[in-house]
C-alpha cells in the first residue's frame, strides 16, 4: 500500500511512495509527532536523478525488516534537496563536520525536540559491504545510543549546533585588496589543473572565475587550464555527442565515462562557459557544436510547452519494459556488436577515426562516445551520428522537434517508445536553474550571433515573470502550472543575473527597448530580494526570507560555491552591474557590504568561494561603456569580464563613446581605436 509520499508533488518523494517505510514529508505534523513520541527523526535527503539515492530506495528502504524497525523507533522524513536547498545546505554542513565528507543520499539522525543532528552518513547498504555497516545494524545502534547515552548525545548536539552557528556568523573583514583578488584567482585556477585520478566535475563557477583571470599576469596558469576545460567538456564522454547535453560528471580523470544524469544547472553554466571562451578568442568549432547540440537537446527534451525548462534527467533507464530496475547509462551507451549491426563497415570506420571505438569498450563492456580531437567533425561522421540518433530515439533528428518526457518509471515502461526507453525526466521548474540556462543562452546568443537562442531564453523568462509571483512574492518551483515554495537566495540572485544578461544580449542583437524592459525587471526583483532576504546586522543575503515559517536550524548566508555559484557571490556582482547601468550608488554600497561580510573567508579559504572573487573582480574593474547602437554589438562580441554596455541616447559630436569606471569617466573617445584602448586599460587598471 502506498505511503503518504504518493501525494507529493516532488518526483523524488513519489519514487519512495511504495516503500514499506512510513515516510513523512518535512512538515509540522511530522516534527510534532517526533517530539510528542520522543522518537529520533531519520532525515533522508536526495534528488530524483541521484543514482545512489535510487539504489538505496530499491535496497534498504524497500526491506520489510528495516521498515518495521524504522517505523517503530523513528519518525522517517524524506526531503527533496531541490525543493528545500536551505535544509539540505545546513544538514550537509553538519554531516561534513561529523564525517569529513558529504554527498547524496544525505541520511541524518536528528533529536526530536530541536532537530539537531547527532549521527549521519550517505549511502547505507542493506547488508555490511564496501566497508560500511548494514543499515538495520545502524538503526539499532543509533536507537540504543539515543536511549542510553544522553550525556554524550547532548555533547554531540552542542558541538554540532555551535559549529553551525559559528559558520553562519562570520565576522566581517575590511581587507578587500587587489592582492587578495590575485591570490584568490590564482588558487582557484590551480583547482582546474588536470588530476591523475578520481572523478572529473565541470566545476563551472571555478572555470568562469578563472577565465576572468586570463587578462592578468596569471595567464600562464589560467589560459591553458581554461582552454583544456573547454576541450574536455566539448570532446569528452561527459558530452552526449549523439543527443546533445552534458552529463553530471565523469568517474575518471580522462573525462570518459560519465555519471549519466543530465542536470539543467550544469548545462546552463557550461553553455555560458563555452560562449565566454569563444568570446575570449578560443573559437574551436567543437565549442560551437557542443553549444548547438545542447540547445537542440534543451528544446527537444527539456522545454515545457509553456516555455520553461525541466530540472533533470535520470542516469538510469530500463532496457526492456519487463526490467524490475533501470540500468545506469542504458539510454546512452553502445555495444560494439550493436554498432557493427547498425553501421556499414565504412560508417564504423568513419566513426572510429573521430571517436575512441574499441571492441572491448570503455564502460562495462559498452562504448561511451569520446572524441579523439577537437575541431570540426566531417559530414560523414555527422551522418553516422544522425544514424545513431535515429536508433536511440526511433526517429530522424530532423523530424523530431520534441521528445515527450517519461515522467516516472511507470510511464517509461508503458509508453510506446519508437527507440530506446529513455531515462525519467523530472519536469518541475526551478527558478534558479532556469535562470542559469537563460544566462547561458543569452551569452551564447551574443557570442554566436544567434537570435534564436535569445528567443528561447526570453520565453522561459516570461514564464517566470508571469507565473512565479503570488501575492507579490517570487516562488521557487512550479509543478504543472502551480507555484510552490517561497524563493530562496539562489532563485533571486540567479534570476537577476539572467535579467541583466538578457539586457546585454538584447543590446548586442539590436533591441534596446527589450534591454530597457529587462533592466526594469531586474531592478524590481532586486528590490524584493533586498526587502526579504538582506541580513541587516551582518550583511549579505540569507538563504530564506525573513518571514519564512519553516526556517532551518541556523540562518545561513550562502557564500560557498558548489556545482552552482553561491547566492551572495552572484548577488554582489549583480549589484555592481546595476550600479553601472542605473548610476545608483546604493547598489555599489550593498555589493561592498557583501564582500566585506565574507572578506575573512575569502582570505582564508579562497577555493571555497570563486563567485565572491568574480564579484571582487567586478568591484575593482567595473566598467561601463556608453556608445552608439551600432558599436555595442561589436564590443559585446568580445570577452569583457567586468564591463557592461549602454546605448547613448545622444552622443556629442566627434565622440564615439565614453568609458566610465565605478566613480569616474575617461575623456570621450574620438575613434574606435581609442575607445578600445580605454576599455582595455579600464579592465587592467591598477
Amino acid at each position: 500500500m502506498p505511503n503518504r509520499l504518493a501525494q507529493a508533488q516532488s518526483l523524488y518523494l513519489r519514487k519512495h511512495a511504495e516503500n514499506p517505510i512510513d515516510w513523512w514529508p518535512w512538515c509540522e505534523a511530522a516534527l510534532t509527532k517526533a517530539a510528542a513520541e520522543d522518537k529520533p527523526i531519520f532525515l533522508s535527503v536526495g534528488y530524483s536523478s541521484c543514482h545512489w539515492c535510487t539504489v538505496m530506495e530499491g535496497e534498504a528502504f524497500s526491506d520489510e525488516a528495516i521498515a518495521a524497525y524504522m517505523n517503530a523507533h523513528f519518525v522517517p522524513i524524506k526531503v527533496d534537496r531541490e525543493e528545500r536547498p536551505d535544509l539540505d545546505n545546513v544538514y550537509m554542513q553538519a554531516l561534513q563536520m561529523m564525517v569529513g565528507q558529504g554527498g547524496w543520499p544525505l541520511n541524518l539522525f536528528l533529536a526530536p525536540t530541536d532537530r539537531v543532528p547527532f549521527y549521519g552518513g550517505t549511502y547505507f547498504p542493506i547488508e555490511p559491504r564496501y566497508g560500511r555497516p548494514g543499515f538495520l545494524q545502524v538503526l539499532q545502534a543509533i536507537r540504543n545510543f539515543y536511549d542510553t547515552e544522553k550525556t554524550k548525545l547532548d555533547t554531540v548536539k552542542t558541538d554540532i549546533l555551535g559549529a553551525l552557528k559559528q559558520a553562519a556568523e562570520l565576522p566581517p573583514d575590511a581587507n578587500l585588496s587587489r592582492e587578495l583578488l590575485q591570490t584568490g584567482l590564482g588558487a582557484i585556477a590551480r583547482l582546474l589543473e588536470p588530476a591523475a585520478q578520481g572523478n572529473s566535475f565541470p566545476m563551472m563557477p571555478y572555470a568562469l572565475a578563472t577565465l576572468r583571470s586570463m587578462r592578468f599576469t596569471l595567464e600562464s596558469v589560467a589560459h591553458p587550464v581554461c582552454l583544456q576545460r573547454g576541450i574536455d567538456l566539448a570532446t569528452g564522454g561527459i558530452y552526449d555527442h549523439v543527443g546533445g547535453g552534458f552529463h553530471r560528471y565523469t568517474v575518471d580523470p580522462t573525462w570518459t565515462v560519465p555519471h549519466f544524469e543530465k542536470m539543467l544547472y550544469d548545462n546552463g553554466q557550461i553553455v555560458e562557459y563555452l560562449a565566454q571562451l569563444w568570446r575570449s578568442g578560443e573559437r574551436d568549432l567543437a565549442f560551437e557544436r557542443a553549444i548547438a547540440g545542447t540547445v537542440n537537446w534543451l528544446q527537444r527534451e527539456m522545454t515545457a510547452p509553456a516555455g520553461f525548462f525541466y530540472a533533470a534527467q535520470d542516469a538510469d533507464s530500463f532496457v526492456t519494459p519487463d526490467d524490475l530496475e533501470p540500468k545506469e547509462g542504458a539510454f546512452y551507451g553502445w555495444a560494439y556488436a550493436e554498432l557493427k549491426t547498425l553501421l556499414t563497415a565504412d560508417e564504423l570506420a568513419a566513426l572510429t577515426t573521430a571517436f575512441d571505438i574499441t571492441p572491448q569498450g570503455n564502460f562495462e563492456g559498452n562504448i561511451v562516445l569520446q572524441r579523439l580531437q577537437p575541431g570540426l567533425l566531417s559530414e560523414g561522421v555527422e551522418a553516422v551520428l544522425d544514424k545513431l540518433f535515429a536508433c536511440r530515439y526511433g526517429s530522424d533528428r530532423s523530424a523530431l522537434a520534441t521528445f515527450p518526457p517519461a515522467r516516472d518509471n511507470h510511464a517509461a515502461k508503458t509508453q510506446p517508445w519508437l527507440g530506446r526507453i529513455p531515462a525519467v525526466t523530472d519536469t518541475k521548474m526551478i527558478v534558479a536553474w532556469n535562470s542559469l540556462m537563460i544566462s547561458g543562452l543569452a551569452q551564447a546568443a551574443i557570442a554566436l550571433e544567434q537570435p534564436d537562442y535569445l528567443a528561447i531564453a526570453t520565453r522561459a523568462t516570461q514564464f517566470i515573470l508571469n507565473h512565479q509571483w503570488v501575492d507579490g512574492r517570487l516562488y521557487r518551483l512550479n509543478y504543472d502550472g502551480q507555484p510552490a515554495v517561497l524563493a530562496q537566495a539562489d532563485d533571486y540572485a540567479l534570476f537577476i543575473k539572467a535579467l541583466i544578461d538578457l539586457q546585454q544580449a538584447s543590446l548586442a542583437l539590436g533591441d534596446p527597448d527589450a534591454a530597457q524592459t529587462w533592466l526594469t525587471h531586474a531592478i524590481a526583483v532586486q528590490g524584493e530580494f533586498d526587502q526579504w532576504l538582506w541580513h541587516t546586522d551582518l550583511g549579505g543575503y540569507t538563504t530564506t526570507a525573513k518571514d519564512a515559517s519553516d526556517r532551518p536550524l541556523v540562518q545561513e548566508r550562502p557564500y560557498q560555491d558548489s556545482a552552482v555559484p553561491s547566492a551572495n557571490g552572484v548577488a554582489s556582482a549583480n549589484l555592481i552591474q546595476l550600479a553601472l547601468l542605473t548610476e545608483d550608488l546604493t547598489y555599489l554600497d550593498r555589493a561592498e557590504q557583501i564582500l566585506h561580510a565574507f572578506g575573512q573567508v575569502m582570505g582564508q579559504m579562497p577555493r571555497a568561494c570563486p563567485s565572491l572573487f568574480t564579484a571582487l573582480d567586478w568591484f575593482y574593474y567595473a566598467t561601463l561603456v556608453r556608445t552608439t547602437a551600432d558599436r555595442v554589438p561589436v564590443l559585446l562580441k568580445q570577452y569583457l569580464p567586468a564591463a557592461v554596455c549602454q546605448v547613448m541616447a545622444a552622443i556629442p559630436k566627434d565622440t564615439v563613446g565614453l568609458v566610465c569606471q565605478a566613480l569616474s569617466c575617461q575623456a570621450p573617445a574620438t575613434n574606435d581605436a581609442e575607445l578600445a584602448a580605454q576599455l582595455r586599460e579600464s579592465l587592467l587598471r591598477h
